[in-house]
């Protein structure tokens, strides 16, 4: 029988996969968390495919050679639709990818008004037309693709709130359209939540994929017959990541940042992997 709690590696290209870790935190107290930042290849949205999947397959690959993990999450939406079939035809361990959450907002939506908040290059993708013609086809969806809201994202992490007169003009299109729901279709996107709610008083529901990832997590670890074994790690006073890994240096204040956000970690790791 493993000694160690069920572990989760959460991947993303910089620092929006948080907002997923936390969920799944709080879902699997008891599970541990690895988290893997390409900060050195953010953003993903400009590369071509093949550089992504390159990236993400070999990062992940070298990553489970050092600590061994029960199930891959990849917390990036980009690299969620490109990477996914590469990485389930090589990993032995199930692996969760992350897509906008179109069926839940068009469940919500009172008006039938929907906002879709996702970067410029998911916004373009096909897979999304599907989704909103297969889940919300009854609904009215205002896309907004705006580069800068990853930025800012990030740059929270230096303590370096949004720009609220920027944040309401990129939110303009939805405030417009008189949308009650708005789909978060970045990882991203949650961190940004609280100026979110203050530019955009009269929408009702903000939907993110983080609670069905975490319960995707659950099932697999119960398939894999690991999750009962994260209650007996219940209470365990030990932090909730326990390793923090960026392919680039990991920013000052990431520490700090991850405790608030609810994913304390016990070691950073810049510039990994050490070639």
């Amino acid at each position: 029988m493993d000694e160690h709690a069920p572990r989760v590696l959460v991947f993303d290209s910089g620092v929006g996969g948080l907002s997923v870790a936390a969920c799944i935190h709080q879902a699997l107290p008891g599970a541990e968390l690895v988290y893997l930042a390409d900060n050195a290849g953010f953003p993903y949205g400009n590369k071509p495919e093949h550089v992504v999947i390159d990236r993400c397959c070999s990062l992940i690959e070298e990553c489970l050679r050092q600590i061994s993990c029960d199930v891959i999450v990849i917390a990036c939406n980009t690299a969620s639709t490109v990477v996914l079939p590469h990485l389930r035809a090589t990993m032995k361990i199930p692996v969760v990818g992350v897509v906008p959450a179109v069926k839940p907002a068009a469940a919500c939506s009172l008006n039938r008004k929907v906002g879709l908040l996702a970067t410029p290059a998911t916004i373009k993708r096909p897979y999304l037309d599907k989704l909103i013609h297969d889940f919300a086809g009854d609904c009215e969806v205002t896309r907004v693709g705006n580069p800068n809201l990853v930025r800012w994202a990030e740059e929270l992490v230096a303590g370096t709130a949004p720009p609220l007169a920027e944040l309401s003009e990129a939110m303009a299109p939805l405030r417009h359209s008189g949308v009650d729901t708005v789909v978060l279709g970045c990882t991203h996107y949650p961190l940004l939540l609280p100026w979110l709610r203050r530019i955009l008083p009269e929408v009702t529901f903000w939907v993110e994929s983080g609670e069905a990832i975490a319960r995707r997590v659950a099932y697999w670890l119960e398939q894999a017959g690991r999750l009962s074994q994260a209650e007996r790690f219940l209470g365990i006073p030990e932090a909730v990541v326990v390793q923090a890994c960026f392919t680039g240096m990991a920013p000052a204040e990431i520490a700090l940042f991850m405790a608030e956000v609810g994913t304390p970690v016990a070691s950073v790791k810049s510039s990994w992997p050490k070639l």
